[in-house]
């Protein structure tokens, strides 16, 4: 009798001790990992804003830390000074990495440029692009995909190179400073910026440029390759994350519109008509279309970019797609 009494007493108190220690043991930590986006202001870099939002990365045990940074080049500058771990950039931009840069493309996802338009004032005597011949535009960076489909534009239109002049400004503002005093006669940027000029009777959208680019990746991302090779397991996490993200803006849109609406200091009307003309340009898998690097290869000849075609593995891996949410 005493004997079983004392077994119970002995179980009551190792139990009460587990529990006790269960309590106090830390739980495990987020991978924390930093993202740099190209562009702060366009929707098409907001699937890793509405993933966090949505707890997508919490679910996977990742916390993002989220940059928004002025064109491509700066992306890749930060990624090869460490300042971030995956840069969301363009696809002119791999071009970077074909040229030795300590940075890896991971997966595309994003297709033809919906998201870019030439952005001129109210009562700019552009109506046409047939007017753009001989004039100037405002982009982001040198490298940009902005710089890209300026440089495309004068090429398919027939006018030759050169025929439209690009001049790096950095962000929105300063593309826009310039346009109000007539320093430049248009400028290449989000799209949906066009619409929010629109709205407030201080631009409109001349075109959007997916013309000139429908076999396209206009989005890519981008991780430093130290990361890639110590730790891809965390790669292929981060990316299951992001795909699952662009799978909830898909299925989602009046909670992707609200969403938007927020975080790009919109109206809902606003993020809703961009919902409607680029949710077809994201990808549900990450992976490169060999069109689209057919394309890009020849840009980057055409342009005096690279001296010669690179091959697929100077600019990409496949290591890490097809991507399964």
């Amino acid at each position: 009798m005493h004997d079983r009494i004392g077994w119970r007493l002995v179980r009551h108190l190792l139990s009460a001790a587990l529990l006790l220690l269960g309590a106090a043991a830390p739980s495990l930590a987020a991978d924390k990992l930093r993202i740099g986006k190209a562009n702060g202001n366009g929707w098409t870099f907001l699937p890793a804003d509405i993933g966090m939002a949505e707890g997508i990365f919490a679910k996977l045990g990742i916390e993002l830390e989220i940059h928004n940074l002025a064109g491509d080049a700066k992306i890749q500058q930060a990624l090869i000074a460490d300042a971030i771990d995956f840069g969301l950039g363009s696809g002119p931009a791999m071009a970077f990495v074909a040229k030795g840069a300590p940075v890896v493309t991971v997966a595309a996802y994003a297709s033809e440029p919906r998201q870019i338009a030439i952005i001129v004032l109210p009562d700019s005597p552009i109506r046409t692009i047939a007017d753009m011949r001989g004039k100037s535009l405002g982009i982001s960076t040198v490298g940009s995909l902005t710089e890209w489909l300026g440089a495309q534009m004068a090429v398919q239109e027939g006018w030759g190179p050169g025929a439209v002049k690009t001049i790096p400004l950095g962000d929105n503002d300063a593309n826009l400073a310039a346009l109000r005093t007539h320093q430049i006669d248009g400028m290449l940027a989000a799209t949906e910026y066009g619409y929010l000029l629109e709205e407030k009777k201080a631009g409109r959208n001349l075109m959007s440029m997916e013309k000139y680019a429908p076999h396209f990746h206009a989005h890519v991302i981008f991780a430093r390759q130290a990361l890639a090779d110590r730790n891809p397991a965390l790669v292929e996490r981060f990316l299951k994350g992001f795909f699952a993200s662009i799978a909830f803006m898909k299925t989602n849109r009046a909670r992707t519109t609200e969403l938007a609406s927020q975080l790009l200091h919109e109206s809902p009307a606003i993020a809703d008509k961009v919902y409607e003309h680029e949710i077809g340009m994201l990808e549900d898998d990450g992976h490169f279309d060999p069109q689209a690097i057919a394309v890009l290869k020849e840009s980057f000849v055409a342009m005096g970019i690279l001296p010669e075609k690179p091959r697929d593995e100077q600019l990409f891996t496949t290591r890490f797609v097809p991507v399964k949410p």
